[in-house]
């Protein structure tokens, strides 16, 4: 157990010999900056934007652990196509962890540091898969009395970038939304807000299993895409909602083309004249994530009004500016234990996490399969 001077930090490292390294070492715990905190670290999921960093390209059936039981180490080989993009990243230590959730222990001189003393915050700004953080002020929300840290630990990434697709949504003219790999843990957020905000969403997901999750926490719209009706089931649910803007989370392969398409033919059947162009509705396919990291294929069916790009919630929030960003960080820890619910199937201490059989089961990014770290468990 640390002593709040220094504690455990899990470290990952790509090696310029195409080998990736994780371990825990031992690090001194900052003193607090006048506008700064130390939060003993109690809760830390483990989100995809976080498998990036921790495991990067690695070939994990090459996995080997070596160390002892206090000290583990993992490591695994990067095949030579994916060390190109690590380029930036070879032979640095690099911490690990988006967000987390945890007790202040020790504040900076400010009023504002001095009021978090002993509160339970949950706080962004990486490293989190460490025993102690020594954050900004900026960067801790406070939970509201009664919140554990493993109920606001999954606070910023999922419940934020939820909120953004719907903010998206609103601020470029569309009235409803269509999301893939829409029963992963932020698809069920969406959902919820989706519900209560009273906005049309069109959920893609790969399985009768995750369409009946779904439709169990009151999805109106789901599309199986593995189904032989796909292009007809998704087409009929556009023409129903008149959805013309869809965040993807698979990114690789036909889908986003397949969207655009079905937005098209929905547009379509309501159409006044033909175009050889097609519609002048705009439609546009944002891809967040990299579940396929192949080439995205699009067959140009959908007409001349259509875009596609990338999204990242840290430039969207960047965009609207430090006010609304407040607002929607208030909203999600007034509805923490609702809307912003997270399921976790598992909870790992730092050495568990670095345990082969728990990284073959997180690496995989299956749905219903969430990794919460807390990071002074023993084990």
């Amino acid at each position: 157990m640390a002593d709040g001077k220094s504690g455990l930090q899990l470290r990952s490292l790509i090696k310029k010999s195409g080998e990736l390294e994780i371990s825990l070492q031992n690090v001194p715990t900052p003193e607090p900056g006048p506008d700064e905190v130390v939060v003993r670290v109690e809760a830390t999921p483990i989100n995809p934007s976080d498998l990036g960093l921790l495991i990067g390209p690695a070939d994990l059936s090459t996995i080997k652990a070596s160390g002892t039981k206090d000290a583990p180490v993992i490591t695994a080989k990067v095949p030579e196509a994916g060390m190109k993009a690590m380029a930036a990243r070879l032979d640095e230590s690099m911490p690990v962890g988006n967000e987390g959730a945890g007790v202040v222990v020790k504040t900076g001189s400010s009023d504002a540091a001095k009021a978090l003393m002993g509160k339970t915050v949950s706080m962004i700004g990486g490293s989190m898969y460490s025993q102690y953080r020594c954050v900004r002020v900026s960067d801790c929300q406070p939970l509201p009395e009664g919140t554990r840290a493993a109920e606001g630990a999954s606070w910023f990434v999922n419940p934020l970038t939820a909120l953004g697709m719907t903010e998206t949504m609103r601020r470029e003219g569309h009235k409803a939304l269509v999301h893939t790999a829409a029963a992963s843990n932020l698809g069920q957020m969406l959902n919820k807000i989706c519900l209560k905000d009273g906005i049309a969403l069109v959920n893609i997901v790969r399985s009768k299993e995750q369409a009946d999750l779904l439709r169990k926490i009151g999805a109106k719209h789901v599309v199986d895409s593995k189904s032989p009706t796909f292009m007809d089931d998704l087409t009929n649910a556009l023409a129903e909602t008149g959805a013309t803007i869809a965040f993807d989370a698979i990114g690789g392969g036909r889908l986003a083309s397949q969207i655009l398409t079905a937005m098209e033919a929905a547009i379509n059947r309501t159409a006044k004249a033909y175009s050889r162009y097609g519609s002048n509705v705009h439609k546009q396919v944002y891809v967040y994530g990299t579940l396929d990291p192949g080439p995205i294929e699009l067959n140009r069916a959908f007409g001349m009004a259509w875009g596609v790009g990338g999204w990242l919630l840290t430039p969207f929030l960047m965009k609207i500016g430090r006010a609304d960003v407040q607002k929607l960080r208030e909203r999600v820890a007034s509805e923490l234990k609702t809307t912003f619910a997270s399921h976790y199937t598992k909870v790992v201490s730092l050495n568990e996490a670095l345990d082969p059989a728990n990284i073959a089961v997180y690496a995989k990014r299956a749905t219903g399969e969430k990794f919460l770290i807390s990071p002074n468990k023993g084990g």
